[in-house]
């Protein structure tokens, strides 16, 4: 049977990708460091913290969540993705099940009328979670959660609703990572994905903002590399994993309503939607 190794849009084999907690005052500035070198990443907002209309912030205060107002004119038509981060931060792994259905529903629920569109991407509060919490999660519509575990590597995920991150942005290694995820070499092999998490409040606590200026420069312009974000991915790939084969795996369908691209026998090709192929 032929094996087709999973390709990005435009054939790319790598992709990158940003998720950051709490919809606070610095995401401003981190998403025009994105915008400026062509990024693109995953906002994870608590709408029951949203702050009230004319509040001040204590000087010296770090953590400061914006209002419904601001978020809204922030990622409204950013091109980033709005996702959840429960309604008002808890532990969800301490709460029962009814509990953890009104925080995700309600967070949903709210983002979706403020935004107007459909959000099923989230990322846990304290990273923490169990499998109750994760039932739920998938009971309410929520298709991919991230964690805060690292794994240092740039594998795809294969436990969508338990998802790890390469690494957070104060990881010593960054540059490290930066450097060999741009000079990997992809052939026969299937696609990469290098995730980033964290807080943007960190910049400005530990006045570090040239940590991810540095790291945006430097991976932001590659031709190589798609910039997308969390559901972006996901989608994709759940539409990569929809392909239908014959039986001795001559022909495949492409059953979706995008383009799908794939790595087969040396060369990269794609299937449009609708598309019947022979691949032998």
């Amino acid at each position: 049977m032929a094996q087709l190794f999973m390709r990005y849009p435009g054939g790319k084999a790598k992709a990158l990708t940003f998720s950051y907690d709490d919809g606070v005052d610095q995401d401003i500035r981190f998403i025009e460091i994105l915008d400026k070198n062509g990024l693109k990443g995953t906002f994870n907002i608590n709408s029951g913290r949203f702050a009230p209309e004319g509040k001040v912030y204590a000087e010296g205060q770090i953590h400061r969540p914006m209002t419904e107002k601001r978020v809204f004119e922030l990622y409204k038509n950013s091109g980033h993705e709005v996702a959840v981060h429960a309604f008002t931060h808890p532990h969800l792994e301490q709460m029962p099940p009814e509990r953890i259905a009104y925080e995700i529903v309600k967070d949903r629920e709210n983002l979706e009328a403020l935004f107007g569109e459909i959000i099923r991407g989230m990322a846990y509060p304290y990273g923490t979670h169990n499998n109750t919490v994760v039932d739920v999660l998938r009971a309410c519509g929520i298709v991919y959660a991230r964690t805060t575990a690292v794994t240092g590597k740039f594998d795809i995920p294969t436990d969508w609703l338990r998802m790890p991150a390469t690494c957070k942005h104060t990881d010593p290694k960054l540059m490290e990572y930066a450097r060999k995820f741009a000079d990997m070499k992809i052939t026969r092999d299937g696609a990469r994905l290098f995730y980033v998490w964290g807080h943007t409040y960190e910049f400005e606590g530990d006045n570090n903002w040239n940590v991810i200026e540095e790291f945006a420069e430097f991976m932001g312009g590659r031709e190589d590399i798609w910039y997308a974000t969390n559901i972006e991915i996901y989608e994709y790939i759940k539409d990569f994993e929809s392909l239908v084969y014959s039986v001795d795996g001559s022909i495949v369908k492409n059953p979706t309503a995008r383009e799908i691209w794939y790595y087969y026998h040396g060369e990269i090709c794609s299937i449009k939607p609708g598309e019947i192929k022979r691949i032998d």
